[in-house]
Order: structure tokens, then C-alpha cells, then sequence
């Protein structure tokens, strides 16, 4: 959808297990190679920096591709504000707070993270809501 499709997009998607490690991480140094090796964890490279992230059935992932200029692509607040906005209709007090991060009663659920190539830009989040904790505290 980045490279191919011209218009800008919006998605909602999950994955089944895997572990999704930011463009510069060591790997081996993010994950519990025996538990992912046991578990049958996929375990990817994504195009934007940042942390690692555990992804289940229970994480919402979202997607936004938008072609601009580039003095306002990196702009984690623009994108997460829609989010933040669907969410507080729901009910759900979350706030963005420090560079990237989606926060609720001052705990972490959603990381976000940015990839620009020429004018267009990739922002893409995690939606934690009933992952098994167990398996992204051991992957």
C-alpha cells in the first residue's frame, strides 16, 4: 500500500503472533529467542525505527499512508489524534503523551512509529486490548 497505491489510506489490521522489530534493533536483543523458537513466534523487520512490538489477536494494529510536504510529515500527534478521538466516544480516556505514545490512566497501550520515503509518509500504531500478557512478556 506504501509504494503501490497512490491515494492516501487508512487501515485497520492484526496479526497472529509475531514480534514486529523497529529498522535499527539488534533482534537477538529484543526477544527471548527459546520462547519465540517454542511458541512458533514470527519475528519481522518493519520499514520505521522505534521499539519492538508483540503482536496477537488481541492488538489492534492501524495504518495511515498520506503523500505531503515533506516539512509536515513527522507528525506523530496528527495521526494519533483521530484515534484518540474514537476511542473517547468509546468511553476510553486516552491521551498522547512524550514523542509517540498513547496513554491511558498513565499506562502505555498503543507505541506509534513513522517511515518517509520521498514525499510520503507511513504512520503506523498498536492498539493493546486483550493480548495474552504472558506471551509479550516472555516473547
Amino acid at each position: 500500500i506504501f509504494k503501490h497505491i497512490k491515494e492516501d489510506c487508512f487501515m485497520l489490521w492484526r496479526n497472529d503472533n509475531a514480534i514486529i522489530v523497529g529498522k535499527h534493533q539488534n533482534t537477538l536483543a529484543e526477544i527471548n529467542h527459546e520462547y519465540v523458537k517454542e511458541k512458533n513466534i514470527k519475528v519481522v523487520r518493519r520499514l520505521s525505527g522505534g521499539g519492538a512490538v508483540y503482536h496477537d489477536l488481541g492488538n489492534l494494529n492501524f495504518s495511515f499512508t498520506r503523500t505531503g510536504d515533506n516539512y509536515e510529515m513527522i507528525d506523530f500527534e496528527r495521526y494519533t489524534l483521530p484515534i484518540i478521538a474514537v476511542l473517547k466516544e468509546l468511553g476510553v480516556n486516552a491521551k498522547f503523551e512524550g514523542r509517540n505514545d498513547l496513554i491511558i490512566e498513565g499506562k502505555k497501550f498503543s507505541g506509534n512509529a513513522e517511515h518517509v520515503f520521498k514525499n510520503k509518509v507511513l504512520h503506523h500504531g498498536t492498539l493493546l486490548f486483550s493480548s495474552e500478557m504472558k506471551d509479550v512478556s516472555g516473547a
